[in-house]
């Protein structure tokens, strides 16, 4: 028997300057239907200094969050150390490489994309998405910034809205986490 794809998610990050802004919509589907609206795919991890976001099968996505957060303390909140060794790990064992997900990490330095076949994807730009409306968010980040848009937190929650506009797997329920945002007074 055929297993119908569950399709959800879309994750969006920016970081501009030192200001850094990830968010992941909450709808998760099974086929055509719609399961749940407001899922929560972000989490931060060390103390708040290292934001990730997953796409793919739940359950495998939390696995590797707790691997991810027991190699972020065994390298002391290194961020890009913490995502090669996991990655490293994840190709290389019988186990995690079976998992079907996909990572996106962040700090105020740096933004990596891991997949279980070992890729650990630092992007050109300031934009890492992933999941089913990926390309759209990327699209209409990478506009904003253009248009001249300094605030990530902005940018992300509008290119989150465009893409639940045109990603039938996204929605408008959004969990954002900040690193570096500016008090308001």
């Amino acid at each position: 028997m055929k297993q119908t794809p569950i399709r959800s998610t879309t994750i969006l990050g920016v970081r501009l300057g030192r200001r850094v802004a990830l968010a992941g919509d909450g709808q998760v589907t099974l086929g055509e239907m719609q399961l749940k609206s407001n899922a929560v795919k972000v989490r931060s991890f060390a103390d708040g200094k290292v934001l990730g976001g997953f796409a793919g099968a739940v359950a495998d996505a939390l696995t590797l969050f707790e691997k991810f957060e027991a190699k972020l303390e065994e390298y002391n909140h290194n961020l890009q150390r913490a995502a090669v060794e996991l990655a490293k790990e994840w190709r290389t064992d019988k186990y995690l490489r079976e998992l079907d997900a996909m990572l996106a990490l962040m700090d105020v330095e740096n933004s990596y994309l891991l997949s279980g076949s070992g890729d650990v994807i630092d992007p050109d730009d300031p934009v890492i998405s992933i999941g089913s409306g990926s390309g759209y968010a990327t699209a209409a980040a990478r506009a904003l910034i253009v248009a001249g848009q300094k605030d990530p937190r902005k940018i992300v929650k509008t290119a989150m809205s465009i893409t639940a506009d045109l990603c039938i797997y996204t929605n408008h329920q959004l969990s954002m986490l900040e690193l570096g945002a500016k008090t308001k007074k």
